[in-house]
């Protein structure tokens, strides 16, 4: 198997010192040709002109030509040469009556340098009228149907083999690497297929590729016709005539001898071009000698021009295709970030889109220091010496090879996996890259002749030999992968500025989260810092304050104990994990009976039920507290007349509207100086909700507004027109205090003032003997030397857990109850003996209630 098309004879084929083989003055036995001065004076003609013309060529030297045609036939010429340029190719004449004989010829007129040639062929008698550019548009139809290169090149090769019919058309385009594949083929039954077939890029050199991109048709009508010369071989000026346009003009009788090897009669060749260059060619082949027409030709070049329009389409529109489908790679990348994703958790979804958009065996990732991949591609280990090779390559560009081991001598490591690479930084300082691997062409290259030695010594010389042996042989291409095609490294280019976008906005995500995480922790920290101070004073003042209203010792410690509790109840709110949507009238609620109680009823919630999702009603916690407790010591319900009013509103797009309300209490002043808790009610909605917060120190009292989006709040069950907040409640569960324990008991706490209020509580339930311990090695000892029958087992004894002191006592069986400072403890609890759990501060009536539960 050889070369399906054929080599340019008037060029030097070879890269030896010798004279190239010229055939510039041979012609073809199907047609003469005679070559004309400007003057209109024959300078050179072909010797089989006496077979076609009648004169001998050596009598038409020196005469003017139009002594040999008829003045009407001159006339003819002349005229189609008017539109004849020095780059218009060749004019035409059909079915001309040459000589005014009858004997009809069809004519070729070129200019070749100075000298105008003509082409003479015998017109062929038509079986029958055709009409060629009908059929033309019929075939090219059913190519314009085809969705694919490929395909379009199949139905191209059969349309041009029923224009022609000739034995075999074949599509041969070159590959980036200047090799030559047949991708498409149409021939009679019995031949043997070329299809798939690849032929090295020295059985057509540049310089006759170069000649194909001129002179797009080149026919062999017989492959034994030896040719005729032109003569003399050497024009007035001393050079051989150029015939590089001529149709007629013979080839190297070392192109005939590779052909007649083949078993090939008569050749075609059509060029087929993309954007004015050389993409490919029709390779035709009959087992016979054959001879095409000047108007069978013309309606072939039609045909070929026609397809080389559609190619250019097809191509144009995969690049388009190829362009969208990066930009929506791009959207899809980009709405990721919107949601928060970044680029190494969507490593897969990523991964899967790209190769959407560009084929790869294998993808990695290597961002932050952090390295993932997929398919065949290399360990982290190899990739880190593989990303320093990369860091050497330009900046600000993909990378690409399909020969790895070329620049990194480290590559044969996993060149078992991969052998290309494609390389897209997505970052500058550090480099981190997505980088796309090819593995080696494990497929078998069918080679239609060995590509390493294309020349060999011959009759002619160290010029191009025909090969004897035409059976395909196989070469493994060894580290080395297909080549990345220019549709993907323009997709790869888009991609990376897609990723680099995709890092920068992710980076200035994570600083604009940062810095509010930084501004909320110290908003976060003063409110801590301003909470540790109200409650010392709140207590200081609930100790003071209730020292007065009571009768007793005991009663006096009873509600101290009970609003203590109320108030750590309503700070709980604010450390739950295990928040859900809640009702906004509960906030109110806690608030009213931690700090005011007795009052409570003074504060009235009319309006809208609604509910506040978590992140708000943390938010508003902050806020009602805020107004509550200043409310307590300065405003309305600082004395025994005044009231709140707060007013609940949805509005029609959902978001909700607020008012604080204070009215008949005492007279209000503008404070001289803002507090952290005037910051707290007026920033805290719209840092955190971006909501609205409105704060008015008036005579009558404080007034307050507030509005919050739809996204934090939704209407709730049922209205609440004119709802008064409900009486304070006590906060303990209600107890006897009646004996219910007995035995030992034991008490675990590392804390010796709460170990030893926790000892009294077990002696009034009943124990006998309280033993206390303050840490684990202390209270297993105890274990094992006294029966108890009960234990109190605080869960952080400071530096360690109580996990083995509660273990024990599920062994050998003795109840125990669990206390936590934690508000969500579920993770810590999780690995503890199921138990009943109390949260601290703890009284004597939650322990009963515990041990009724524990019972």
């Amino acid at each position: 198997m050889t070369d399906p098309t054929s080599p340019d004879p008037q060029v030097d084929l070879t890269n030896c010192d010798r004279e190239p083989i010229h055939i510039l003055g041979r012609v073809q036995s199907f047609g003469c040709l005679i070559a004309v001065s400007p003057d209109w004076i024959v300078t050179r003609a072909s010797t089989n002109t006496a077979a076609i013309l009648g004169p001998e060529a050596a009598d038409l030297i020196g005469r003017p030509l139009g002594e040999i045609l008829p003045a009407d036939t001159m006339q003819i010429l002349r005229t189609r040469m008017q539109v004849l340029g020095q780059e218009l190719g060749a004019a035409r004449v059909f079915d001309l009556d040459l000589f005014a004989d009858g004997r009809r010829f069809d004519a070729s007129i070129h200019i070749s340098g100075r000298t105008f040639v003509f082409e003479f062929e015998p017109r062929q008698a038509r079986r029958q009228a055709e009409d060629e550019a009908a059929t033309v548009q019929s075939l090219i139809r059913k190519v314009r149907q085809r969705g694919a290169v490929e395909d379009a090149a199949q139905e191209a090769a059969r349309g041009l083999r029923a224009l022609t019919g000739l034995d075999r058309v074949m599509v041969y385009r070159f590959e980036p690497d200047e090799t030559g594949t047949v991708i498409a083929e149409a021939m009679a039954p019995g031949m043997e297929p070329y299809l798939g077939l690849r032929y090295p890029a020295s059985d057509i050199p540049r310089q006759a590729r170069a000649l194909y991109q001129r002179s797009l048709l080149r026919l062999i009508g017989d492959s034994r016709d030896e040719g005729h010369p032109v003569i003399p071989a050497l024009g007035p000026d001393g050079r051989p005539l150029d015939l590089s346009l001529a149709v007629t003009r013979s080839v190297s009788p070392i192109h005939l001898e590779y052909l007649r090897n083949m078993g090939v009669g008569a050749s075609l060749s059509v060029s087929i071009l993309k954007g004015g260059r050389l993409w490919g060619l029709f390779a035709c082949h009959h087992r016979t000698p054959i001879h095409l027409g000047y108007e069978k030709r013309s309606a072939i070049e039609l045909f070929a021009q026609l397809f080389n329009y559609e190619l250019a389409q097809l191509e144009s529109e995969a690049e388009i295709g190829d362009v969208e489908k990066a930009r929506a790679l791009h959207d899809s990348l980009m709405s990721q970030v919107s949601s928060g994703t970044d680029i190494a958790e969507g490593f897969d979804t990523i991964a899967d889109q790209i190769a959407e958009v560009i084929e790869f065996d294998g993808i990695a990732l290597y961002s932050g220091g952090e390295y993932r991949c997929r398919g065949r591609a290399p360990t982290r280990e190899e990739f880190l010496g593989l990303a320093r090779f990369l860091n050497t390559a330009q900046t600000s560009t993909t990378f690409s090879t399909d020969e790895i081991g070329r620049g990194y001598e480290r590559a044969d490591s996993f060149a078992d996996r991969a052998v290309g690479l494609l390389a897209l930084p997505i970052s500058r300082t550090p480099r981190d890259y997505i980088v796309l691997f090819r593995r080696e062409i494990a497929q078998t290259v069918r080679w239609a002749g060995n590509p390493q030695k294309p020349v060999e010594t011959g009759p002619n010389g160290q010029r191009l030999t025909p090969r004897k042996s035409f059976e395909a042989w196989q070469e493994v291409v060894r580290g080395r992968s297909a080549p990345w095609r220019a549709a993907e490294l323009r997709a790869a280019d888009a991609l990376r500025v897609t990723l680099l976008e995709v890092v920068l906005k992710l980076t200035d995500a994570a600083s604009i989260a940062q810095s509010r995480a930084q501004e909320q922790q110290e908003l976060l920290i003063a409110e801590l810092n301003h909470r540790v101070r109200n409650i010392l004073n709140l207590i200081r003042a609930l100790v003071s304050q209730g020292r007065g209203g009571t009768t007793g010792i005991e009663e006096y410690a009873r509600v101290l104990d009970a609003r203590i509790h109320a108030l750590a109840r309503a700070h709980d709110q604010l450390t739950r994990t295990d928040w859900t949507w809640t009702p906004l009238r509960t906030l109110v609620e806690t608030e009213a009976q931690a700090f005011v109680q007795g009052k409570a009823d003074r504060v009235r919630v009319s309006g809208d039920a609604v509910d506040l999702s978590p992140a708000a009603f943390s938010t508003l916690a902050l806020v009602f507290h805020e107004l509550v407790t200043n409310s307590a010591k300065h405003g309305a319900l600082s004395d025994s007349s005044g009231e709140v009013l707060i007013g609940l509103a949805m509005q029609e797009d959902g978001s909700l509207r607020i008012t604080w309300r204070e009215r008949n209490g005492p007279a209000v002043q503008a404070p001289r100086r803002r507090g952290f808790g005037s910051t707290i009610i007026e920033r805290s909605v719209p840092f955190e909700l971006k909501g609205t917060a409105e704060l008015h120190y008036r005579m009558t009292g404080v007034e307050a507004e507030f509005w919050l989006p739809s996204t934090y709040v939704r209407p709730g069950a049922g209205g609440i027109k004119d709802a008064p907040a409900p009486e304070a409640e006590e906060t303990g569960p209600s107890g006897t205090g009646a004996a219910v324990l007995s035995g030992p008991t034991l008490v675990v706490d590392d804390n010796m003032i709460i170990a030893m209020d926790a000892a009294d509580m077990l002696a009034i339930l009943g124990s006998s003997e309280v033993h206390t311990a303050g840490s684990v090695g202390e209270a297993l000892r105890v274990l094992e030397r006294v029966p108890v029958t009960f234990a109190l087992i605080d869960v952080n004894l400071g530096d360690e857990l109580s996990l083995p002191v509660a273990q024990k006592c599920a062994e050998l069986g003795i109840r125990a109850i669990l206390a936590t400072g934690y508000g969500a403890a579920d993770d810590i609890l999780s690995t503890y003996p199921a138990t009943v759990v109390i949260k601290k501060p703890y009284t004597i009536e939650h322990v009963e209630h515990a041990l009724a539960g524990n019972g």
